[in-house]
């Protein structure tokens, strides 16, 4: 089932033409990938989703009809310019940033208190914004994106001033998000995140969409019969219809070889010729990474 559906959007900013006729939908209970270089129109269209602006054709629905200002109360959005007020203590400023969300004090207490804890906050809770480091600046920015419990979280660079150790508190959070029902719409330049937690993707370039759909599917969409193949002696690969990408020395003196098989060979073909000449150490397919194919899909020069 879909909770949200893109429909026809567009949107222009003058002479700009931000979005064009965009149309995807994003599954319930899914983490969704937004992707695209900068100025591709992917903060335009987290603004009409969130109704910060609205479109100038099309329209989003929510659950399968058009959203309102009170599904908008159902969202946490975490842009990437984050906003506190660095003269309020951080406990005051999650309550009234919960009681916008509708939620009583009480249960704004709460959850503030439950989400302080998970992520080791709890010792600043009265201490002003500006006393807080980048890093826990932003634990406040994501509490107070989750605190009432949204069913559609909107995430803009989430990881921006995290470092390791955080980054990864962060992610597993956002799993837990999801296994607890939540729909996650994740967007970033980190690809290794999107490798790591995404379910589907969509990739918008120039205001139009130029991939969509699950990621692993997408993967195989851009699959090319390359191996990589690790043996103990150099061999004329190139000279027996295979394509040499690349070769390199390991350690142990082992050959690492990128071979391009082509529609006259098989996998058996170049293992068979390895085996014919040296020992085997390990032979894989080189699937391609969401970083390789983002490159080879948004070509240089246009990010």
């Amino acid at each position: 089932m879909n909770l949200v559906k893109i429909d026809g959007v567009s949107k222009s900013y003058g002479d700009h033409q931000a979005l064009d006729n965009i149309e995807f939908s994003i599954p319930e209970n899914s983490i969704f990938g937004l992707l695209g270089p900068n100025g591709a129109g992917k903060t335009s269209l987290i603004r009409i989703i969130t109704q910060i602006t609205m479109p100038d054709s099309g329209q989003v629905l929510f659950k399968g009809v058009p959203m309102t200002a009170e599904d908008v109360r159902k969202i946490g959005y975490l842009p990437e310019e984050r906003g506190l007020y660095k003269k309020m203590k951080v406990s005051d400023q999650l309550v009234f940033l919960a009681r916008l969300k509708g939620m009583s004090r009480p249960d704004a207490v709460a959850s503030i208190r439950l989400w302080m804890e998970k992520l080791d906050i709890m010792a600043w809770h009265n201490k002003n914004v500006e006393d807080l480091s980048k890093g826990m600046q932003q634990k406040i920015q994501f509490i107070a994106t989750v605190v009432h419990s949204p069913s559609l979280i909107i995430l803009d660079e989430p990881f921006s001033g995290f470092d390791p150790v955080n980054a990864n508190l962060i992610k597993d959070e956002i799993l837990e998000l999801k296994e607890n029902g939540a729909t996650i719409i994740f967007s970033t330049h980190r690809m290794e995140s999107v490798e790591e937690l995404c379910d589907q993707i969509t990739l918008i370039h120039h205001s139009k969409i130029l991939l969509h759909g699950a990621k692993k599917d997408i993967k195989n969409q851009f699959r090319n019969n390359t191996f990589i193949a690790e043996h103990e002696e150099d061999i004329p690969l190139a000279a027996n219809g295979f394509e040499v990408l690349n070769t390199s020395r390991l350690e142990d003196n082992i050959v690492r070889s990128e071979v391009r098989i082509s529609a006259d060979n098989s996998l058996n073909d170049l293992a068979g010729f390895i085996m014919s000449k040296t020992k085997i150490v390990s032979i894989n397919e080189k699937i391609p990474s969401i970083n390789d194919i983002f490159i080879s899909t948004v070509k240089p020069g246009q990010s």
